[in-house]
């Protein structure tokens, strides 16, 4: 099990992958709070939420006109998941690459902590206040 400071450490990395990401691809998040709490960690390079009455299919195929790879980063609760897997199937049929890893990797290191995004922010400042103690 890792201890507080090597969860800082790793968190810290996926973000600043993401970060490298996001200006070569969109990351497509669910919703606002979710842009605020990347922008918080310094991802603010071509952050797309979900558009609320449109399809996920019409959504994607919007994007791929434009990208042809895109970062998915739902939350991980079950709907985050139900609906990261139907817009990577939305996404491959439109011919865009996803990637999924960070969104993956971030489950891994954070899903006993938090299940969200927008979570994030709190959950590195949490992690930085016990790898001080440590």
């Amino acid at each position: 099990m890792l201890s507080p400071s090597e969860r800082l450490e790793e968190t810290l990395k996926i973000i600043d992958e993401l970060e490298e990401l996001s200006r070569e691809m969109p990351v497509i998040v669910e919703g606002r709070r979710d842009v605020e709490a990347l922008e918080l960690l310094g991802v603010s390079s071509n952050i797309i939420t979900l558009s609320k009455g449109v399809s996920l299919f019409t959504f994607s195929e919007t994007i791929s006109r434009d990208w042809p790879s895109v970062v998915l980063l739902t939350d991980w609760d079950r709907k985050g998941g139900q609906l990261a897997r139907r817009l990577k199937e939305a996404f491959e049929s439109n011919g865009t690459k996803v990637n999924d890893t960070i969104r993956r990797k971030l489950v891994i290191l954070a899903k006993k902590d938090i299940k969200d995004i927008e979570s994030l922010p709190a959950f590195v400042r949490r992690l930085r206040a016990l790898a001080m103690h440590t």
